[in-house]
């Protein structure tokens, strides 16, 4: 990017999802870290006035810091891809498919990752076939514990660890809470990773794991956002040879969904050291205390030279028709 040009980066940041103070969080400081590196950056809680506001200034890029639905669902990075506007991110189709986790599973799966066994129930189906028979059925066949999340969503919203099967209703309702389709997973016992990919045009890197040790022993919305509630050890607790396999598979997922410039793999390791795909996220938490920063940090990168590099990514993605 052509910082002598004033070029200029519009950052999105709030919205009206549940994380929605997540995302002014994640906006700013990516605000920040570009003007420090000498952007002009404007930052934009998005209202019925955005799209008119981008038709008139054409900003060079946009930066999605949107996180849940309003950002990650792949209807704004649409909008922006028919306007012509450039952007940081995964594309829309990409975006959708890594939103919807039992479609990413799917994919991933295909692409040769491990992902825990599950199923997935919508919740008309759950009231129709009968809650007790679902969950007597469902106890049959994934034994405890296992994890209840919302099909669609982020940073941990709606998600319950269930270790006895009394408990599976509540966490069932949880779940629907914040979306109308339930995933039900075998929980996977072991080191809870994730690992950042950044793809600035040469191809996606993995970044040092983050190793996530919540005090609770659950890494929850309040573990995730709260300092002090969890412990981070980056590079990741884990041997060379497990962490070179964990980064194949990150990159595997990311590929498989499609992704470009940024985006962060959740995994599980097992005792055998194997990697386990939990979802991927098209656009990670940035805020002080989430993981793609400190894996970027630990890796001795400048965190505006990267984000300004992604800016460029994305100018140049546009101009390929990428």
């Amino acid at each position: 990017m052509n910082t002598t040009n004033k070029a200029r980066v519009v950052v999105l940041a709030g919205g009206i999802s549940h994380e929605r103070d997540v995302s002014l969080r994640s906006g700013r400081r990516v605000a920040d870290c570009l003007a420090e590196h000498g952007i002009e950056v404007e930052l934009l809680d998005p209202d019925g006035s955005l799209l008119a506001h981008l038709r008139e200034t054409r900003p060079d890029v946009v930066w999605p810091a949107l996180h849940g639905a309003s950002g990650e669902d792949g209807a704004l990075r649409g909008l922006l891809e028919f306007m012509g506007i450039p952007f940081v991110g995964s594309r829309s189709d990409a975006a959708r498919l890594a939103w919807d986790k039992p479609t990413a599973k799917v994919l991933v799966a295909r692409a040769g990752v491990s992902t825990p066994r599950s199923i997935t129930l919508p919740r008309e189906a759950f009231r129709e076939l009968g809650a007790g028979s679902v969950l007597d059925s469902i106890s049959d066949e994934l034994p405890m514990p296992v994890v209840v999340k919302p099909a669609q969503g982020g940073s941990a919203q709606g998600v319950t660890l269930v270790d006895n099967i009394a408990d599976l209703p509540r966490a069932m309702v949880d779940a629907y809470t914040y979306c109308d389709v339930a995933l039900i997973e075998q929980k996977i016992v072991g080191t809870e990773i994730a690992i950042g990919i950044i793809d600035t045009g040469d191809g996606p890197v993995a970044l040092p794991a983050v190793e996530i040790e919540p005090v609770s022993g659950v890494y929850s919305f309040e573990a995730r956002y709260n300092a002090g509630e969890t412990r981070f050890y980056t590079p990741a607790r884990i041997s060379d040879e497990v962490a070179a396999r964990a980064a194949d598979a990150a990159i595997a997922a990311h590929t498989a969904l499609g992704l470009r410039h940024i985006s962060r793999v959740d995994l599980m390791i097992d005792r055998a050291g194997t990697p386990w795909f939990l979802e991927a996220n098209v656009l990670p938490g940035l805020t002080e205390t989430s993981l793609l920063p400190q894996a970027l940090e630990a890796a001795g990168h400048d965190l505006g030279w990267v984000y300004s590099a992604l800016a460029d990514a994305a100018k140049a993605d546009a101009v390929a028709g990428r």
